[in-house]
């Protein structure tokens, strides 16, 4: 049976944003293996399905970590112990440690995909980002077979500058099993069930200083002084938690702002929400603004390269500058007063429902349809 070797440096990673590819995978007859380090614990109940081996290896955040040494010799060892067809690396760490450990395996007839979800240099990014990582990355180049990039400006970058074939995605697929719009009763009834009432303003993502939910907090001390019953729900877990409590605790906002936790009920909070609110200083191509759109929500996101890809401004959100909490809260004002027409809503996000990804990676893997 052919194998195929997904990568990455957790594993809730190929959880979260694999698991349409891992389906396909095995429909079509490969043995599917994973190679990331288990952080599930963390990730409340989060399971790796269709995967018939799971290596936990120990990769760390920063390309930089002297563990990442380690990381690598157990990574080595898993490509000589096995033959595989594909390895498809993702993330910064494991896409470089994949790369490098499986080039000499290139000449055997293995191919080496990697998904870049969003270079870390793109029109903007601090000159420090462009002097270590875009020389990293034309680098790795050379050690992949088939660069998969899911933005438009990363697109046309790989294309203009990297030696290597580069394939177009729309992401990794938004499940529209499990978001859809629902109809207002049964969204008061879900409510309740949820214990949440009023105006809902939704975030989702880790609680990282890259995602910047400080700024939702703050605009929030606006947003009440028109919309006393308006709520931020921040759902995902992270290294900013306690800054984030003692930032909503300084601001008095214990009542209007709540941290779920990670939850793995963010479906039923997307379809009960009034919009989704993303506050990320950068993006690749982010699946939760996808969700939301799916549930015919509308999205207040900051400007930067993934969210200006989904966005289309007064359609289905609208952007404002990343740290501005003044014009965050005057946009969610704005959201919260004016309808949109939730058919558009949904038709703007269709080329990155799974189901066309699904049409795509089937192309990505030469699978018949």
């Amino acid at each position: 049976m052919k194998k195929v070797l997904l990568v990455a440096t957790v594993q809730s990673h190929i959880c979260q944003f694999h698991k349409p590819l891992m389906k396909l995978l095995c429909e079509n007859g490969y043995e599917v293996h994973v190679a990331a380090r288990n952080n599930l614990a963390e990730k409340n109940g989060l399971k790796m399905e269709y995967a018939s081996k799971v290596f936990d290896i120990q990769f760390k955040r920063s390309p930089f970590h002297p563990g990442n040494l380690s990381a690598y010799k157990e990574f080595s060892k898993i490509l000589k112990d096995n033959t595989y067809e594909i390895i498809h690396c993702n993330t910064p760490v494991g896409g470089i440690i994949a790369r490098i450990a499986g080039n000499k395996y290139r000449k055997k007839g293995t191919k080496v995909f990697y998904t870049a979800h969003g270079f870390h240099f793109y029109n903007g990014a601090p000159k420090n980002n462009w002097m270590i990582y875009y020389p990293i990355e034309k680098f790795m180049a050379h050690f992949t077979d088939k660069l998969i990039t899911i933005t438009g400006e990363d697109t046309e970058l790989a294309i203009k500058k990297f030696k290597c074939d580069v394939f177009h995605l729309h992401g990794v697929g938004a499940s529209t099993s499990r978001f859809f719009p629902i109809t207002t009763e049964e969204q008061e009834k879900q409510k309740e069930e949820l214990g949440i009432s009023g105006k809902i303003i939704l975030n989702v993502g880790e609680l990282l200083p890259n995602k910047n939910q400080k700024t939702a907090v703050k605009a929030m001390k606006k947003v009440l002084e028109k919309y006393p019953d308006a709520t931020l729900l921040i759902a995902g877990n992270g290294s900013e938690k306690e800054n984030l409590e003692n930032l909503i605790k300084a601001e008095k906002l214990e009542e209007n702002v709540k941290l779920l936790g990670y939850t793995r009920e963010v479906n039923k909070y997307m379809q009960v929400c009034d919009f989704l609110v993303a506050c990320s200083y950068r993006e690749g191509l982010p699946l939760n603004l996808m969700e939301a759109m799916l549930c015919g929500k509308p999205v207040v996101a900051s400007t930067n390269r993934g969210h200006r890809e989904l966005v289309k401004e007064g359609v289905n959100g609208y952007l404002y500058t990343p740290d501005n909490d003044t014009e965050l809260a005057e946009k969610i004002c704005e959201c919260l007063q004016s309808q949109r027409s939730i058919d558009e809503i949904i038709n703007s996000v269709q080329p990155f429902t799974d189901t066309n990804v699904i049409n795509e990676l089937k192309l990505l893997y030469n699978l018949e349809n």
